[in-house]
């Protein structure tokens, strides 16, 4: 079971980083085709929250944002949280 959690969210942020790179590049040169923030924000949600906050440092993509720097950290805590209580609820 814990393989599967963790393929799910290798490929949830693997999907994440390459939606955010590809919202840079459009951001510069088809700014047309951009990403609507709530598919990033829903990205975050699915689990790609780590993985597309690091990105976004990255590439200094949306830093300026603050409801993605407010907003991501806000949802890596929260589920951070809601692993903590469901390990704390079914493992122990």
């Amino acid at each position: 079971m814990e393989k599967y959690i963790l393929i799910y969210f290798a490929v949830v942020s693997l999907i994440t980083v390459i939606v955010t790179v590809y919202d840079k590049r459009a951001a510069k040169k088809y700014p047309q085709n951009r990403i609507p923030e709530k598919v990033l924000f829903i990205l975050a949600f699915l689990g790609g929250s780590v993985a597309e906050l690091f990105t976004m440092l990255k590439i200094r993509h949306k830093t300026k944002h603050k409801s993605f720097m407010i907003g991501l950290p806000a949802i890596i805590v929260l589920q951070v949280a809601v692993v903590g209580f469901l390990v704390y609820r079914y493992m122990m």
